[in-house]
């Protein structure tokens, strides 16, 4: 895998202009923030060597090269998941790549579904901790010098990086919430039990990403910054049956606001 991850970065290195100093992965139905950047290239995955190729209705599946919040940047529209039948070194290959190109700073996000009883569609919650329960760790097998064997991941999500949001959010009038994001592997929506250990477990809110790369890029000593968009509620009371569709549609409406958020928080960097 290391030299896939090099000859991929090599590749990309002829095609960027400038240094990115940081990345972005862009969840579902949450692409549009590719819009708000001033782009100079769009590289379709197909052209890439190795990179796998997402197959999700919402995910176009392109890197995006150019600026936002007057930084250099990478944008994933697009990103894989574990229940298309990845393995978990194929859904954290970019990262790794991302940390080839020099990148420190990886910014996620993703639709998720709210298990706090406070939380509505349509908030925005900044992920403070996450719980890992995939069945597959993505640091398995032998290690890659990126990081120690063992790495350590008392603050996966940087602190510093969640204070300088909520000041942003503070003063541009944005309601967020922050919380634990719990991982699965899906692809199926959570049942009302399901719902009920998790809220217990302490998540705030569950999807079925984010954290594979989060450990990943955590070990390749990277900050991480972390946004959940609400997008359905695993609310005792408050469940009803949800569609992809009706997921990407409040992904959608909470965009701005997600947008907003992150260009400001990208040019504090």
């Amino acid at each position: 895998m290391y030299n896939n991850i090099l000859e991929t970065a090599a590749f990309l290195k002829e095609r960027l202009h400038a240094r990115p100093e940081a990345a972005i992965i862009l969840g579902s139905g949450l692409g549009s923030l590719v819009g708000e950047m001033t782009v100079s290239a769009e590289i379709p995955y197909t052209a890439i060597p190795h990179f796998p190729l997402s197959t999700v209705e919402g995910h176009s599946g392109k890197l995006i090269v150019g600026r936002l919040g007057g930084k250099d940047i990478l944008a994933l529209q697009g990103r894989f998941h574990y229940y298309e039948g990845y393995s978990m070194s194929e859904v954290t290959f970019p990262v790794r790549v991302f940390r080839e190109l020099g990148i420190r700073r990886l910014f996620v996000s993703n639709a998720a579904g709210g298990t706090h009883p406070d939380f509505a569609i349509g908030d925005l919650m900044i992920i403070t901790d996450h719980i890992n329960l995939f069945p597959e760790h993505p640091l398995r097998g032998r290690n890659i010098g990126y990081g120690p064997r063992f790495p350590d991941m008392s603050e996966a999500y940087s602190k510093d990086l969640i204070a300088r949001a909520l000041a942003i959010a503070a003063a541009r009038g944005i309601p967020v919430r922050q919380g634990v994001y719990l991982g699965t592997q899906g692809p199926t929506y959570e049942t009302p039990a399901e719902y009920r250990m998790f809220r217990r477990l302490g998540a705030d809110a569950v999807g079925m990403s984010t954290v594979p790369e989060v450990i990943v890029a955590n070990h390749c000593g990277m900050q991480v910054f972390g946004i959940s968009v609400i997008t359905d509620l695993g609310v005792e009371g408050k469940i009803v049956e949800v569609s992809h569709a009706e997921v990407q549609k409040a992904a959608d409406e909470a965009q701005p606001r997600m947008t907003l958020l992150l260009r400001e928080l990208i040019a504090t960097l």
